[in-house]
């Protein structure tokens, strides 16, 4: 492992596995970069409640959500990361989380994915998709998948 992409959520799963992360990144000396993937039903649910403020000025765009989205991972990866010897970027997207994290995955040149998936049945994958799924198997390289 030479640097690898570890999804951070606002969950205490996913603060459980960037812990790990940075536990092998460290041991291995390898790179860490840090995603967080808006979904699009995520920032269209942010983006109402920013334009139902009364004094909200103007709209909240795509950019300012993967701004806020780079910025949480960075706060993420200053509070978890503090007590590792490791490196990390932070970058985000807003979309399709496992088009988002695939897509960082390649842009980075990431060999390894970790992932905090919950724990989905298969009708409920088949009906109404699943991003682990897909990330395990699209990644062409190994990925790690903590379930809470």
């Amino acid at each position: 492992m030479k640097r690898a992409l570890a999804v951070v959520e606002p969950t205490d799963a996913s603060k459980d596995l960037l812990r790990e992360a940075g536990s092998l990144a460290e041991g291995v000396d390898a790179e860490l970069v840090l995603v967080h993937a808006t979904t699009d039903e995520e920032y269209s649910a942010r983006r109402k409640a920013m334009e139902s403020l009364s004094n909200a000025s103007g709209k909240y765009t795509p950019g300012e959500a993967r701004a806020g989205a780079a910025e949480f991972a960075r706060d993420l990866g200053e509070e978890v990361l503090a007590s590792f010897d490791v490196e990390y970027e932070v970058t985000s997207s807003v979309g399709d989380k496992a088009d988002g994290v695939l897509d960082a995955a390649e842009a980075y040149d990431c060999d390894h994915v970790f992932f905090a998936g919950r724990q989905r049945s298969p009708t409920g994958k088949a009906l109404f998709g699943d991003a682990t799924q897909r990330v395990i198997l699209e990644f062409e390289g190994p990925v790690t998948v903590l379930t809470a």
